[in-house]
C-alpha cells in the first residue's frame, strides 16, 4: 500500500502555514494589500503619472512662467519637490528649458485647452477618491469641483515654491518649513477629498486619510533625495533628456500611489475606529 499523505503529519504542517497566512491576511498590512489590490492601485498610480505629465505638467510649466516674481519657472517646482542636488537640478532645468520661452510661445487659446486637459486630471483623481470609499461615480454637473480643485491646487504649488529651499537656511528653519509644508499638505488633501467626494464622506472620517497622504509625500520626498537625485543625474548622462524623464515619471507613480493609498489607509484605520467603538459600546 502507497504511503497516505493526508495523515495526521501531513496536516501537521499544513494547519500552521494556513494559521499564519490567515493572520497575515487579518493584519494592518494585509488589509491594505487586498483592498489595494481590489481598487487597482498601482494601475491607478500609474495612470495619475501618465495623466500628470500629459495634462497637468504643461499647465503648470505656464502657469509658472508667469511667475515674474521668481521667474524660475516649473523646473523650481519641481526641484522643491524632488529635493535634488545641484547636477540633478541642472538637468531638470535643461529639460524643462527656459520660463519666459513657455510664456511668450503660449496663446490664448492654447492656455484653454491646457486647463481644460487639467481639469480631466481632476476627474481622474476623484475617480481615485470614490474607488477608495466604494462610492458611485458623481453625476455631471459636479464637475465645476474639478475646476475649482485644479486652481487650489496651482495656488498651493505657489505658494510651496515661495519657500525658502533646505540649501538656503539653517537646520531650524528647514525643520520648521517642512513642519508647514506638512501640516498645509494635510489640510490640502483633507479639504481635496472632501470636495471631491461632493461632501458624501464626513470630515472626521477623511482626516486619517489626509495625514496618512502628509506623512506619505513627506517620506517621498526624503527617499527622492537619496535614490531618485543620483539616479538624475546617472540616467541624464546614459539616456540623455529621455533619462530624466524616466525618473521624473517614476516619481510621479510614487506620487499617485501615495495620493490613494493614503486615503484607502485613512478609510481603514476610521473603520478600525468604528469596530473599537462599536465594541467598546456593546454589552458587558
Amino acid at each position: 500500500m502507497p504511503p497516505h499523505h493526508g495523515g495526521p503529519e501531513h496536516h501537521g504542517h499544513r494547519f500552521p502555514r494556513l494559521r499564519v497566512r490567515h493572520r497575515l491576511l487579518a493584519s494592518a498590512a494585509g488589509l491594505v494589500w487586498n483592498r489595494g489590490r481590489e481598487m487597482e492601485l498601482m494601475h491607478r498610480a500609474m495612470g495619475f503619472a501618465a495623466l500628470s505629465f500629459l495634462t497637468l505638467v504643461p499647465l503648470l510649466v505656464v502657469v509658472a512662467a508667469a511667475d515674474l516674481a521668481r521667474g524660475e519657472g516649473f523646473a523650481r517646482w519641481l526641484v522643491q519637490g524632488l529635493g535634488v542636488s545641484e547636477v540633478p537640478e541642472e538637468e531638470i532645468e535643461r529639460l524643462f528649458g527656459v520660463p519666459g520661452q513657455a510664456l511668450q510661445r503660449t496663446t490664448a487659446l492654447g492656455l484653454a485647452a491646457l486647463a481644460a486637459f487639467g481639469v480631466t486630471f481632476g476627474s481622474a483623481v476623484q475617480t481615485g477618491y470614490e474607488r477608495v470609499w466604494d462610492l458611485p461615480s458623481a453625476r455631471w454637473h459636479t464637475m465645476w469641483r474639478h475646476v475649482v480643485w485644479l486652481a487650489v491646487l496651482v495656488l498651493v504649488l505657489l505658494l510651496f515654491v515661495t519657500t525658502p529651499s533646505p540649501q538656503e537656511s539653517s537646520a531650524a528653519e528647514t525643520a520648521l518649513v517642512t513642519a508647514g509644508d506638512t501640516i498645509g499638505v494635510f489640510l490640502f488633501f483633507w479639504w481635496s477629498q472632501r470636495l471631491l467626494l461632493c461632501g458624501r464622506i464626513r470630515w472626521r472620517a477623511l482626516a486619517p486619510g489626509a495625514a496618512a497622504t502628509a506623512l506619505g509625500l513627506l517620506g517621498l520626498r526624503i527617499f527622492s533625495q537619496f535614490v531618485f537625485s543620483p539616479l538624475i543625474a546617472s540616467n541624464a548622462v546614459t539616456y540623455g533628456p529621455f533619462g530624466t524623464v524616466l525618473i521624473l515619471q517614476s516619481w510621479l507613480v510614487g506620487v499617485g500611489f501615495v495620493v490613494y493609498g493614503g486615503a484607502l489607509v485613512g478609510r481603514l484605520v476610521h473603520e478600525h475606529r468604528l469596530r473599537r467603538g462599536l465594541t467598546a459600546d456593546g454589552p458587558n
